[in-house]
């Protein structure tokens, strides 16, 4: 039996939805950020097995250089349950971002933050922990409809359908905590250097596939 399917005989799904609903209660989605961004960070989770990859990326806002990477690597101890993930991939994610020796003023998240059917995704999960503006950038939609631009779910704008390259398919913009969706969507699109994908989520999934292969060597390596 494996620790994750271990982990499933305590691990209580109604009391995981409750804990997001309380969560979600919490959620500040107007801006506080400083006056002038300077640091700006990108948090991806890889996973080897039961092994769980954090990785976080610290760029130059103005020039996207790279300036530090951090990794953290932790036993999977939740199973995998949809919407739930932020319980599974919290973790590792946290203890990358205690390494740092620069504090980015926003992070961008490889999930989803109001766009969820609980208005707690990760990105949100991992801003109310930390105490600092997220993003929520997600690669598929898990909830609503494309409405102008927008993601609506039961009349509520909960995020954007962001085009950052041409013939590429979107990203789904939400505010995770502490901003608001149109400075959270600047963001993104500032941020974007060729590719679908943000460049600071670009370069945490970069190190976090690469801690995941030399951990795992025959670990399925996810295109984005």
């Amino acid at each position: 039996m494996t620790t994750a399917t271990a982990a499933l005989g305590k691990f209580s799904v109604q009391k995981a939805r409750e804990a997001q609903r309380r969560l979600a209660q919490k959620i500040v989605t107007k801006d506080r950020l400083p006056s002038g961004i300077c640091l700006v960070a990108g948090v991806d989770v890889a996973y080897a097995g039961e092994t769980a990859v954090g990785a976080v990326a610290v760029l130059d806002y103005g020039s996207l250089e790279l300036l530090e990477l951090q990794t953290a690597v932790c036993a999977v101890r939740f199973p995998y349950v949809p919407t739930l993930l932020s319980f599974r991939e919290l973790p590792a994610a946290a203890a990358c971002i205690k390494r740092l020796r620069r504090q980015p003023d926003v992070f961008l998240v490889d999930g989803h933050g109001v766009a969820h059917p609980y208005r707690c995704g990760f990105a949100s999960h991992l801003g109310l922990a930390l105490g600092k503006p997220t993003v929520g950038v997600a690669k598929s939609r898990l909830v609503g409809e494309s409405v102008g631009g927008f993601l609506v779910d039961k009349g509520q704008v909960i995020g954007a359908v962001v085009t950052t390259r041409k013939g590429s398919s979107p990203v789904y913009v939400s505010a995770g905590h502490l901003i608001s969706l149109e400075t959270a969507v600047k963001i993104v699109k500032h941020c974007v250097r060729g590719s679908r994908i943000p460049e600071p989520l670009l370069q945490a999934h970069k190190i976090a596939t690469a801690e995941k292969q030399q951990l795992h060597p025959r670990a399925r390596v996810q295109k984005i």
